[in-house]
């Protein structure tokens, strides 16, 4: 979503840091070029301009113009202040505040296609598995054509109970009914789905003050599409000067909208974005965090989402079994496959990349080279091989590429790039082998540094030869991560060939 202020910002940036020494006429330059950036993502010009101001009468001081890295407190000092504008790291902030007599009321506000009852299963899903929470949805949308039954087809797929529709009934008696079930049926939460509008209108507003006042909700959740840019901010300054907002939901923030709606929201409403969509699935919903996502615009990565969302997407099985094979040194071709499989559902290659620091180049390179496709071209491949060829990839023939190559649809340069990157990781794991598989990695990243353990052994480790030689084959097996010994810091040797006639 902010990839072009990302790239613009990177631009300012890298010219900054590309100069020994900096001026205030170097810092007021930049920070024009800043300001240009902002408002070319959709920022209001008053957020764009207080946030200018603030950096640059900051960053122009005497400790930053002449200190031995310039550049770089420049870029602390603009992170610091996007992280500001965003909501600050208040962990709280993200959190839905439940703490009160069951049934916690939570109703949710937007305009008509926003996403609504697609974000409010999306709550629930979590709120339930994460939680442990008993949730009762209710569709109060009369308005438009089966929106009850969305809602009840939804509360299907995640597992959540909804409302029984009566037709004819208006959204304050929904509200009514809803509200006596919850307690009757000993709900934790109940989660109203208001009706929306094509625009903001005072029927809408009125609408929902009945509801509210009848309802008395802990949480009142404003949903925002981010791809309405400029928009959204107008849409959320109405409702909050008509409804007691407590927190903004963002939508679509995987489309490829410029991002000026999530830099304005919390400036213009005062209140904090609690979530974030990235996706239809009813999974892809994560808590926002100011500082993750200044990281993301400013190419610093996000590598708390990235774990977070691999604990969510790995199973503990799988994870157990491979903990268990990498520690004898095994690692075959179903083993890449489980791999590849992992990264798909934690979103692909692209969104990986983009959350790992310094990857953003190789972000682009990813979408170039096909993105998603690459994952399941190789995943084709795989399929396309026998269960004997899978665990023993060195019995695969000349004769044998040609047959896999014509059952995945792909080319035998492809089958051979494949085999060459799972070469390059399988010698990898049997150099881990030798430090004790994973536990002895950990043992060396955590002990032997002068702070007697956590993460004080990591510069003396990266430098042993055992953990570099396993790294260096890791990153050419996958790509060469920066930071990692020996990696070239691109796409895995092939990546970009995959699919491509």
């Amino acid at each position: 979503m902010f990839d072009s202020l990302s790239d613009r910002l990177g631009g300012v940036f890298d010219r900054l840091r590309g100069r020994g020494a900096l001026t205030e006429a170097d810092v007021r330059g930049a920070m024009r070029e800043v300001r240009v950036a902002l408002l070319e993502a959709d920022v209001a010009l008053p957020v764009a301009r207080k946030f200018v101001d603030e950096v640059t009468e900051q960053a122009v001081g005497a400790s930053v113009l002449r200190s031995i890295t310039p550049g770089q407190q420049v870029v602390k000092i603009v992170n610091d202040a996007l992280v500001a504008m965003l909501g600050g790291d208040d962990p709280d902030a993200a959190e839905l505040h439940l703490g009160v007599t069951p049934p916690a009321i939570v109703m949710m506000v937007g305009l008509q296609g926003s996403g609504k009852t697609t974000t409010t299963a999306k709550i629930a899903k979590r709120l339930k598995g994460r939680d442990g929470k008993k949730i009762l949805m209710a569709s109060l949308d009369v308005n438009r054509p089966a929106a009850q039954e969305q809602l009840a087809t939804l509360g299907t797929q995640v597992e959540v109970a909804t409302l029984p529709i009566v037709a004819g009934q208006q959204p304050v008696e929904i509200a009514r009914r809803a509200l006596q079930a919850a307690k009757l049926q000993g709900y934790d939460v109940l989660m109203l789905d208001t009706a929306g509008r094509l625009h903001v209108d005072q029927a809408l507003m009125d609408e929902m003050k009945a509801v509210a006042d009848i309802a008395r909700p802990t949480e009142i959740l404003l949903v925002v599409d981010s791809l309405t840019g400029q928009d959204a901010v107008n849409v959320a300054s109405n409702f909050s000067e008509q409804v007691p907002l407590t927190g903004v939901v963002l939508t679509r923030m995987d489309g490829d909208a410029r991002g000026g709606a999530a830099l304005s929201m919390r400036a213009v409403t005062g209140k904090p974005i609690k979530f974030a969509g990235t996706g239809e699935k009813m999974d892809a919903l994560e808590a926002f965090h100011a500082s993750r996502v200044a990281g993301r615009i400013l190419g610093m990565g996000d590598v708390v989402s990235l774990v977070e969302r691999a604990a969510e997407s790995i199973q503990q099985e799988d994870a157990e079994r491979m903990a268990a094979r990498m520690a004898k040194g095994q690692f075959d071709l179903n083993d890449l496959r489980g791999q590849l499989a992992q990264m798909r559902r934690m979103g692909g290659l692209g969104a990986l990349a983009g959350m790992i620091p310094g990857m953003k180049k190789a972000q682009g390179q990813v979408q170039a080279a096909g993105g998603e496709k690459v994952l399941v071209h190789m995943d084709a491949i795989i399929g396309s091989m026998t269960l004997k060829e899978r665990a023993k990839p060195e019995i695969i023939s000349a004769k044998r590429k040609i047959r896999i190559a014509k059952g995945s649809g792909l080319t035998v340069q492809e089958v051979n790039k494949l085999l060459k990157m799972h070469q390059e990781m399988a010698g990898a794991m049997k150099k881990l082998k030798k430090m004790g598989g994973l536990k002895g990695m950990m043992k060396m990243l955590g002990g032997g540094g002068s702070g007697g353990g956590g993460m004080g052994g990591l510069g003396g480790a990266l430098g042993g030869p055992d953990l570099a030689e396993a790294m260096k084959g890791i990153g050419k097996g996958m790509g060469g991560l920066p930071g990692l010994p020996g990696g070239p810091g691109g796409l895995p040797p092939g990546f970009g060939g995959f699919g491509k006639k």
